[in-house]
């Protein structure tokens, strides 16, 4: 393996994604030269839990010979091809295998190059549709707010955090932002089914409001991933699906990050919601994090509207250079094969592990709320548990006890005043209780600090 020498400087041609103007270009970031496992080393030759898999991709941890393998072997064989007048055969391959997994008659598949460029697809894909169809006004998309979709022009506009949205344009005319379905966020003395019945109830008006004529599509995450890994109250989702349908409004289900294995299942939205989408669209996990690719699935209803229509001219007009590319459904091909191998398996047996030891985290004062489901979990740190205000310290809460948790081992995800937490699915019991213990010591370690600089005093 290359290794870093420890006075490597941080190349400063390099921009990274989501930088602040005041350090655009200048930014410092700690350096990763290597990975094995669920391990990852940075640019003092230290070895660190990956704590987020990556960014929630990084399934079958890193340094999978087969998976580099594969990599090696389908670039030598096909490297390219042009996906305009042509196609592949790991790409028909993969699109099969995934109808197998799918729920319902979701049975065609587009590819992508990742998940800003699904949700973009799936979008574009309803316009078209009910253009198709004769319904060009039926075009408004139904987001949440704490949502996260992507960053290309429409997916970001769906988007529902603000601090995401004060210095950039979006295309908000075209989306109606519903609340957080957080339960920890929910109004004072009012239960889980009473917070299902409001958001439900939320929904509905909506629709009344704006008019199912000209409302195409829901998009939502299964779980939040990026707003905080917000699990939804029970039922929710199904109360949602059963609307959209009633009112012929697509039910997209954004599950970048929740597929493949990472809730224990290739997709989610049925085996753990109870529920059937139109559109599923995936990235990440697809090829655990050693190829960018992405896509959606479309269920065979849809398409066939589409060839029922009075319009066999009309051309979806939609396509990436790197749409079905060879090298990345082939990897994704031996990713299933890993997945389907013993990889889900663990993930599955870990899972209850991994949130009890997490949960147990609620006893320093400065957290709020452990919650999560299957292999994701997010910390929240409030002020005081009573009132839940968020400890924001101009967003370096979370940043806090990831320096200390560096230190000690571990990489986190830090969110403002929260830590996401998403190993990869070959983690080991005895792995998640390290992990544990360097988080319980790095939130000790940040509370110490606030104390003695006086900012807080739980």
């Amino acid at each position: 393996m290359t290794s870093i020498s420890k006075d490597a400087p941080q190349p400063e041609n390099l921009v990274q994604p989501w930088p602040y103007a005041g350090s655009i270009g200048r930014a410092k970031q700690s350096i990763i030269g290597a990975g094995s496992g669920v391990y990852v080393r940075d640019d003092k030759d230290n070895w660190l839990i990956d704590g987020p898999a990556g960014m929630w991709c990084t399934n079958v941890g890193h340094r999978n010979e087969e998976m580099a393998d594969t990599l090696y072997k389908q670039a030598m064989e096909l490297s390219y091809n042009s996906p305009w007048y042509t196609s592949n055969a790991p790409a028909i391959e993969l699109a099969s295998r995934l109808a197998e997994h799918a729920p319902g008659d979701l049975e065609h598949v587009f590819f992508t190059t990742g998940g800003s460029t699904a949700i973009e697809s799936a979008l574009r894909f309803a316009q078209f549709y009910n253009n198709v169809r004769g319904r060009p006004s039926k075009k408004k998309i139904l987001c949440r707010e704490g949502g996260y979709h992507g960053s290309t022009y429409l997916s970001a506009s769906l988007n529902g955090s603000q601090r995401n949205r004060d210095w950039m344009d979006y295309a908000d005319g075209m989306f109606i932002k519903l609340s957080n379905p957080d339960p920890f966020r929910r109004p004072e003395a009012m239960d889980m089914a009473g917070f299902a019945d409001h958001l439900v109830a939320e929904f509905e008006q909506a629709i009344a409001d704006h008019g199912a004529e000209n409302i195409a599509a829901f998009v939502g995450e299964p779980i939040m991933a990026s707003g905080g890994v917000i699990v939804p109250p029970e039922g929710y989702f199904k109360r949602i699906r059963d609307i959209c349908r009633q009112n012929e409004i697509l039910f997209i289900a954004d599950e970048v990050v929740t597929a493949f294995g990472r809730l224990g299942h290739i997709f989610a939205s049925q085996e753990m919601f109870d529920v059937v989408p139109d559109i599923i669209t995936f990235a990440k996990g697809v090829t655990s994090g050693y190829f960018p690719l992405g896509g959606m699935m479309v269920s065979a209803a849809l398409m066939e509207d589409l060839r029922a229509s009075n319009h066999p001219e009309a051309m979806y007009a939609h396509g990436l250079t790197y749409s079905s590319h060879p090298v990345g459904c082939a990897v994704a091909l031996k990713n299933l094969d890993l997945l389907e191998g013993g990889i889900i398996d663990n993930a599955r047996s870990v899972s209850p592990h991994f949130q009890d030891k997490l949960k147990s985290l609620e006893e320093l004062s400065l957290v709020g709320e452990v919650r999560g489901m299957g292999l994701m979990a997010c910390i929240e740190c409030v002020a005081d548990k009573e009132s839940r205000n968020p400890l924001r310290l101009d967003t370096e809460v979370g940043a806090r006890i990831d320096r200390h948790c560096q230190e000690l081992g571990l990489l986190v995800r830090p969110l403002i005043h929260m830590c996401v937490m998403s190993p990869p699915l070959i983690i080991a019991e005895a792995q998640i209780d390290d992990m544990a213990g360097i988080l319980h010591e790095g939130i000790s370690r940040t509370m110490d600090d606030l104390r003695s600089e006086g900012i807080w005093n739980g």
